[in-house]
């Protein structure tokens, strides 16, 4: 299988308004579609997982639905048992600035109790843009006087530690990166899928993983 599967989860609020709900309420329903990813890849052995949950861009929505989002998040701490059991590393990854303070005390709360585990490391991307990570690792290298070079500039990433995405899959029809993993995704095979965020099934996700391994390996046949 692949080392590092990234996923932009898109098609939440549009999979909320087709069934005349609240567009948050596709966001919870966003959730049940997480917890399959994450036993997929322990299943099959994948060693990262990164999930798209909170762009930069997202603040631009009503505070009620970014409300809404921070407390989705917030209620993973409920989950935390399940993480250490199934051997599970959850990291929060972006702008920690930016994340309310009552939900980053939830957000170190996690990563402190799961920091140990080694399953799987499954990275959330809240407050994240590709565009501000690359910003963010250039301004890391000039303040410590150190050399630019493709090596210095990964470690300096907020995701520098481990290595890019294998395949990114965006759900909801959209063919775009949305400023998602930029530098990592030099390399990576990416899907789009026409389903909905909500609607992904395991067999859908491993049907994409298998084509994106298949091109992977006809690459430069």
């Amino acid at each position: 299988m692949i080392q590092h599967l990234a996923l932009i989860m898109d098609g939440n609020r549009r999979w909320a308004k087709k069934r005349a709900l609240m567009p948050w309420l596709g966001h919870r329903q966003g959730v049940q579609s997480v917890e399959m990813v994450i036993n997929y890849c322990l299943d099959k052995h994948i060693r990262y997982v990164s999930l798209y949950t909170f762009s930069l861009e997202n603040f631009k929505r009503s505070d009620r639905e970014v409300d809404y989002l921070f407390a989705l998040i917030k209620e993973a701490k409920n989950k935390i048992q399940k993480f250490i059991d199934n051997n599970v590393q959850v990291r929060f990854i972006g702008d920690k600035d930016k994340i309310p303070l009552d939900t980053r005390a939830v957000c170190e709360e996690i990563e402190q109790q799961t920091q140990h585990g080694i399953a799987l490391q499954c990275n959330f991307l809240m407050c994240y843009g590709g565009q501000q990570e690359i910003i963010q690792a250039a301004q890391t290298l000039v303040a410590q006087g150190s050399d630019i070079t493709e090596q210095s500039f990964t470690r300096a990433l907020w995701l520098g530690d481990i290595p890019g995405p294998d395949l990114i899959i965006r759900t909801g029809g959209v063919k775009r990166l949305s400023n998602f993993l930029l530098f990592q995704s030099a390399y990576a095979e990416i899907r789009f899928l026409d389903c909905l965020w909500p609607d992904i099934t395991q067999d859908i996700l491993h049907q994409t993983v298998l084509d994106g391994i298949d091109a992977h390996k006809n690459v430069g046949k």
